[in-house]
């Protein structure tokens, strides 16, 4: 049997997001976007139930096609405030907007959003050493950092708690516990 990190529950969404997602270096721009709108709708809320409703954020979110999202009228802002399958917070989904504004801005001034990311870590993955949970941090001086610039910039709902757990989750950091398969020891 796999030892995992003691966060994983027998979830079977759980299990394959560990597994299959998490931790893992992520370089498309596609992805880094929808990576960045789940976890700007996830903050104050827990992981499983923005993973629970992640197929619901595709549908309603246009597959997070950041293109698309950047020019949603009243109209679609108005029928994402009526669809129960998403947390329907008007902050959040006003933010999901401005942030793909925001988003297309980098990637014109960079190159794409991945290089802009990307450099605070120098394009590798920082590999933490962590043994057990509670060693693991909700913020770092690093994800200080790139919550101020992102604010500077205009983007919403990433503060550095967000911005640590999306380095976690497109694989800027990892933070798999030394005795989990998918730590790279």
């Amino acid at each position: 049997m796999k030892h995992r990190c003691s966060w994983v529950t027998d979830s079977k969404l759980y299990l394959e997001y560990h597994d299959n997602e998490w931790g893992e270096p992520v370089y498309d721009d596609e992805t880094l976007f929808e990576f960045l709108i789940l976890e700007t709708f996830q903050a104050g809320l827990s992981w499983i139930t923005i993973l629970n409703k992640r197929e619901n954020f595709r549908k309603a979110f246009d597959q997070f096609d950041y293109k698309k999202i950047s020019k949603y009228p009243e109209s679609k802002y108005e029928s994402l405030l009526q669809d129960a399958g998403i947390v329907r917070n008007k902050l959040k989904i006003r933010s999901a907007i401005s942030n793909a504004q925001l988003f297309m801005e980098v990637q014109h001034e960079f190159g794409s959003f991945s290089k802009f990311i990307w450099a605070y870590v120098d394009g590798k993955p920082i590999i933490n050493q962590f043994k057990e949970r509670k060693e693991v941090p909700a913020t770092t001086p690093l994800s200080d950092k790139i919550s101020k610039d992102l604010k500077k910039r205009g983007f919403k709902f990433v503060g550095s708690t967000v911005i640590y757990a999306y380095m976690q989750a497109t694989g800027m950091v990892n933070d798999h516990a030394v005795d989990c398969f998918k730590h790279p020891n």
